[in-house]
C-alpha cells in the first residue's frame, strides 16, 4: 500500500509504533521521501523521540512514507509511491505525513509519529479518518528531526483514539501528564472561517447532537497568519534543501516549489514575524475567555487522487491549519463523517502548553457525541 518505506524491528514492547521517515533511526537512512537523499549516510544515532519510544513499552516496526521533503500537502510521492488512504482509497492521504496517518487507519500500528510544519499531521489525519495531534511548539524534542532547524515544525502522534494520543504524548513528552477529568464543563468558541457548506454542516450537526454549544467568534489576523506561515516555511525550507535543486533528482513539484521559495526575502520573514505576534495575542485573548476554539481541520472534503496532481492549486487546503503553526498553539483533529460517508475533521485548539487540557476537552467532546 506504499505506506511503509523501511521495515524496522527495534524494541520488544506491546505497543507497535511507526515513525515518519524524516525522523532519525540509528543505522537507517533518513530519506525524507526523496531520491536526492538516497545516497546519504545512515543516521548515527536515534532521534530523541525514538529513544523515548524504545524506553517505553513499544516496538518500532517501520518508517513511514511521506510527501517528498515533507514539503507538500497531497501525500503524492513519485519516488516511493503514494500511500493509499485505507478508508477512502479514491481520496488523497494528505501530506506531508501521509504514511503515518494511513498506517493508523489501516490498523498497522497503535500509534505513529508525524511532523507538522503547516498542517502535516492534522491534514492527513482528517483525510484518513484518524486522530492527529500537533503539540505546542517546542513541547516535544526535535533532536534528530529533519530539517534540523525550524521555527514552526512539531513532532506529534496519530492514533485511533484520544486515549492513545495521550499515551503517545506521555511517551514522547515526559512533561505530559494526562488529566483524569475536566475541572468544569468546557466553554467552547466556534471560529468563523471560510469552508465548504458540507464540511460546516457536518460539524454543526455533530456538535448539535452532542449538545455542545459554541459561541461564534472571529479572527482579524487568521488569514494574514496563513500567508505569514507560508513565507516562513518557504524561507526555512530553501535554507534546508535549496542545494538539492542542483541534483536533478527532485520531483518536479518539489523542485519548482523550492525554486519559488528562493524568492522569499528576509524582509518578508520579518513582516511575517510581526503578523505572528499579532495573531498570538489575538488567539491568546480568545483563550482567556474560552477553554478551546473549534473550527474545521480542512475547508473542504479531501480531493480525489486523480484531481490532485497540481499541488499548487490545492494549497488552500491548509488554510485552517497553518495559522496555528505560526502561533504555536496545540491543536488536534477529530475524525467525523458526513451523511454520505465522506471524511471531515473537527479541529480543536487550546492555550499554549495546555496540551493535556486539549486532549481532555477532545475526549469530552467525543464522549458527548456517543
Amino acid at each position: 500500500m506504499n505506506i511503509v518505506v523501511q521495515d524496522v524491528q527495534i524494541g520488544r514492547g506491546a505497543l507497535k509504533v511507526m515513525v515518519k521517515d524524516s525522523i532519525d533511526i540509528q543505522g537507517l537512512k533518513t530519506m525524507i521521501g526523496s531520491k536526492a537523499l538516497m545516497d546519504k549516510p545512515s543516521a548515527t544515532k536515534n532521534a530523541e523521540v525514538v529513544e523515548r519510544i524504545l524506553a517505553a513499552d513499544c516496538q518500532i516496526t517501520a518508517k513511514t512514507n511521506l510527501h517528498e521533503l515533507a514539503f507538500g500537502i497531497t501525500g503524492i510521492n513519485p519516488v516511493f509511491g503514494t500511500a493509499i488512504n485505507p478508508q477512502y482509497p479514491d481520496l488523497i492521504p494528505g501530506g506531508s505525513s501521509s504514511g503515518s496517518a494511513a498506517a493508523v487507519a489501516a490498523g498497522l500500528a497503535d500509534f505513529t509519529l508525524g511532523t507538522d510544519t503547516g498542517g502535516s499531521i492534522r491534514m492527513p489525519a482528517a483525510c484518513c479518518g484518524v486522530y492527529g495531534f500537533k503539540p505546542t511548539f517546542n513541547r516535544v524534542s526535535r533532536q534528530g528531526i529533519h530539517p534540523a532547524m525550524s521555527s514552526l515544525d512539531c513532532v506529534g502522534p496519530f492514533a485511533a483514539s484520544v486515549a492513545m494520543i495521550e499515551t503517545a504524548m506521555q511517551i514522547i513528552d515526559p512533561s505530559f501528564h494526562a488529566l483524569e477529568k475536566l475541572a468544569h464543563t468546557p466553554k467552547l468558541a466556534w471560529l468563523e472561517v471560510n469552508a465548504n457548506p458540507t464540511v460546516l454542516n457536518c460539524i454543526q450537526h455533530f456538535l448539535a447532537q452532542a449538545n455542545l454549544p459554541a459561541t461564534p467568534v472571529k479572527s482579524e489576523w487568521f488569514e494574514p497568519a496563513y500567508d505569514a506561515g507560508m513565507q516562513i516555511i518557504n524561507y526555512e525550507n530553501w535554507q534546508a534543501y535549496g542545494e538539492l535543486t542542483k541534483t536533478g533528482l527532485l520531483g518536479d513539484d518539489i523542485h519548482a516549489r523550492l525554486l519559488k521559495s528562493a524568492q522569499t526575502t528576509a524582509q518578508q520573514v520579518k513582516e511575517a514575524e510581526a503578523v505572528k505576534a499579532q495573531f498570538i495575542n489575538e488567539i491568546d485573548g480568545l483563550l482567556e475567555k474560552y477553554d478551546a476554539v473549534l473550527l474545521p481541520t480542512l475547508p473542504q472534503i479531501p480531493p480525489k487522487l486523480i484531481d490532485a496532481e497540481h499541488m499548487v492549486a490545492l494549497l488552500n487546503l491548509t488554510s485552517l491549519v497553518r495559522p496555528f503553526n505560526l502561533s504555536g498553539h496545540p491543536a488536534i483533529s477529530i475524525p467525523l463523517k458526513t451523511s454520505e460517508g465522506q471524511p471531515v475533521g473537527l479541529q480543536i485548539v487550546a492555550k499554549r502548553n495546555s496540551d493535556e487540557l486539549l486532549c481532555a476537552i477532545a475526549k469530552y467532546i467525543v464522549d458527548a457525541a456517543q
